[in-house]
């Protein structure tokens, strides 16, 4: 229970005239002693707190950046009109910065007997999952006097997934892969190594491609069709480890990552090959495998969702056993990582032979577009210097590049926006060469 701010202005506003004319105690009782009663009174007739039935309903999930909805029924069971403002607490990543007050806050008025729906619209700027907190209440009586005030607990979660920005080079991929099938309308092969059918001699076939024994057996020149391989295993290895923790642009390392992995899950999927996802710094931190085509992606975002980059150093051995365990056949492993010196030299180096005996690696990293702009620039000593540091920054990662290369390792370098595309070229690019 509480005054509120009229109560005090009135008190206020009839003490005054009393304290300059009469000042005396009896005056001041004068004018306090029927306010406390009219206080008295508005607070019994407001609707009593406690007794209020409140339920949830609404969405359980949004893509950072979009909106949520969460409805709030409120049911008045009480003889009483509920007349109140309503605090619908979430924690503070829940909405973008300044909204909190407006989006949280809500006046209500409930005839007795009847309910009423309130909708708080969340704007996460975080991945993860984001629960609900107290929902305050404050009643008011008829006279707005004095109030009751209490709290409840109504349960709810909303999972913030990452926002798949990349999904806009799915189509163009998708295209460059009908390529490679061979089912556009143009006068080239399907590429690949994996025989499809045979057909008709066109103008513009590669010749290397007529099946003479087929063309024997009939009266035109029979050619054969080819296409990428299918139904093979994909691993997206996401390291979650310190260096998943930088951040590029404006979003941290690990985002970037995922966004990359998600857009090669999409184009993956719909080539026929089978996606299973691991995230892993010095334990597990999340594992999806086995999933059908229609439910890889869902199923990876889930869990990419509750991802966050932790303080501790990889473990490349740890990391490599794990992912043997997970692919016990051949399979394309794609790990995104930091290409910094220090760990790759020291961690990933040592062990890994044992993953390319046995299987294609292709290693992804997120480089920072602000050292691609520091080493263009001049104009003054400062920006010189800054220009060296970077073309340093730059040969450090070229030439860790160049020796994971060296050992039949793809890599692909590229910023934050440039990244998932260029991966989904590399994916293409192997699959057309026959490689995964």
């Amino acid at each position: 229970m509480a005054l509120t701010g009229r109560a005090a202005l009135l008190a206020a506003l009839g003490t005054l005239p009393v304290g300059i004319w009469d000042p005396s105690w009896t005056g001041i009782l004068a004018v306090n002693i029927p306010l406390a009663l009219a206080c008295a009174c508005d607070f019994a007739l407001a609707a009593p707190v406690r007794r209020l039935g409140l339920t949830r309903s609404g969405d359980t999930s949004v893509r950072l950046g979009e909106a949520a909805d969460v409805t709030l029924t409120v049911t008045n069971p009480s003889g009483r009109p509920l007349r109140a403002r309503i605090r619908d607490a979430w924690p503070p990543s829940s909405w973008q910065p300044g909204t909190e007050v407006a989006a949280s806050r809500h006046r209500l008025a409930v005839p007795p007997g009847e309910r009423r729906r309130v909708t708080t619209r969340l704007r996460p700027t975080r991945r993860g999952d984001r629960q609900a907190d107290r929902v305050t209440i404050r009643s008011y009586g008829p006279l707005g006097l004095f109030t009751r005030q209490g709290g409840h607990k109504i349960p709810w979660t909303v999972r913030v997934l990452p926002p798949f920005t990349s999904r806009k080079h799915l189509p163009s991929k998708l295209a460059r892969l009908r390529e490679l099938d061979g089912r556009t309308s143009v006068l080239t092969r399907g590429e690949g190594t994996e025989f499809d059918s045979l057909r008709e001699y066109v103008p513009g076939d590669d010749t290397r491609s007529i099946d003479w024994r087929a063309t024997a057996r009939q009266t035109t020149v029979a050619v054969r069709t080819w296409r990428p391989e299918r139904d093979r295993h994909i691993l997206l290895v996401l390291d979650t480890g310190r260096t998943s923790a930088g951040r590029v642009g404006d979003i941290p390392r690990l985002d970037a990552s995922m966004d990359a992995a998600l857009l090669l899950a999409a184009l993956a999927s719909r080539a026929g090959d089978r996606v299973d996802l691991l995230a892993y710094d010095r334990r597990v931190r999340a594992l999806v495998q086995g999933r059908a085509a229609g439910d890889v992606l869902p199923s990876l975002v889930n869990a990419m969702a509750r991802l966050e980059p932790e303080l501790i150093e990889t473990d490349a051995r740890g990391l490599t056993a794990t992912a043997l365990r997970t692919t016990p056949r051949r399979s394309l492993i794609v790990l995104l990582t930091s290409l910094d010196a220090a760990p790759i030299e020291e961690g990933l180096m040592p062990v890994l032979s044992r993953l390319t005996q046995r299987h294609t690696v292709l290693v992804a990293s997120v480089t920072d577009p602000h050292i691609e702009r520091m080493a263009m620039a001049r104009g003054n000593t400062e920006a010189v210097y800054e220009a060296a540091a970077a073309a340093q920054a730059q040969a450090e990662r070229h030439r860790t590049a160049e020796q994971l290369t060296r050992r039949g390792v793809t890599v692909v370098d590229a910023t934050p926006n440039d990244l998932p595309p260029a991966l989904a070229d590399a994916y293409l690019a192997l699959k057309a060469a026959g490689r995964l």
